[in-house]
């Protein structure tokens, strides 16, 4: 299953209410989404037909983050009057922003995606579902920082091992999508600092200059799941109930962990 494909899955399993999407690039995966959405992206060049109510955002992720309300868009309109002239609600405006489903994938530098990673988690919750692209690549040299290769992942992969090391509390997938392989990660906890009070320790060990050291477990893809696998386990369908029925994480987390390990995946 190719990349896209695996993500139009998610967007039907996950039952998603909005959608964040790292690196744009030509808009492939946003069209993708029907649901409210925001879109980030530096250079965006769309080309394709988009079917959501989206927010292109001409801007760096860090810079993004770095406003005030940078989720805004989600709430339905800028301001409860203009949701009433919708039709939509206007306490919508007040309630929390919760992000469903996000897609990261921008630049491909490990510190790039890192804190992609945990702003985003900022934003989301136990029931979220974060996806990282491009955490398989398929030699040391599409794994290199300096890219000089047409297919090109960058170092993010070790997004893989952080996560294990610093992040025990969260549940990690690979998945065996074509062509460089992806990273689902649930259990998002906004409130947790590890990796904000860890980044300076993380970055001193990790950004490393080239060449990577890329394991053999992920030039292998030795415990990757089949993406079929993931997108037909029984969990979603609790996990999309809990949610939207906003479950509390001391409710909700265990059993989705639990059902996710019956499925062959592990910490």
């Amino acid at each position: 299953m190719k990349r896209h494909e695996f993500l139009r899955e998610l967007h039907k399993v996950s039952a998603n209410r909005n959608y964040l999407e790292i690196g744009v690039n030509d808009g492939r995966s946003l069209t993708l989404s029907r649901v409210p959405s925001i879109a980030i992206d530096p250079a965006f060049k769309v080309v394709s037909e988009l079917r959501c109510d989206v927010h292109l955002v001409k801007a760096t992720s860090d810079d993004f983050f770095a406003r005030d309300n940078p989720l805004q868009h989600l709430k339905g309109g800028r301001h409860p009057l203009r949701n009433l002239r919708r039709g939509r609600s206007p306490i919508g405006y007040w309630r929390k922003t919760t992000l469903d489903l996000s897609f990261i994938d921008g630049m491909h530098l490990f510190e790039f995606a890192l804190r992609d990673f945990m702003n985003v988690e900022k934003y989301s919750d136990w029931s979220s579902v974060i996806v990282l692209d491009d955490m398989l690549p398929r030699s040391v040299d599409e794994a290199a920082r300096d890219r000089h290769t047409n297919a090109w992942t960058g170092d993010v992969f070790k997004i893989t091992e952080v996560l294990a090391r610093y992040r025990p509390d969260l549940v990690t997938v690979q998945v065996d999508t074509a062509p460089t392989g992806q990273l689902v990660v649930f259990g998002a906890d906004p409130n947790n600092r590890v990796l904000h009070d860890k980044y300076d320790e993380i970055m001193a060990e990790y950004k490393i200059p080239d060449p990577q050291k890329v394991p053999e477990a992920i030039l292998e893809r030795a415990g990757a799941v089949r993406p079929e696998a993931l997108v037909e386990a029984g969990f979603w369908r609790p996990l999309v109930q809990a949610r939207n029925r906003g479950l509390p994480r001391s409710i909700g987390w265990e059993p989705l962990r639990k059902a996710l390990e019956q499925v062959g995946v592990s910490r």
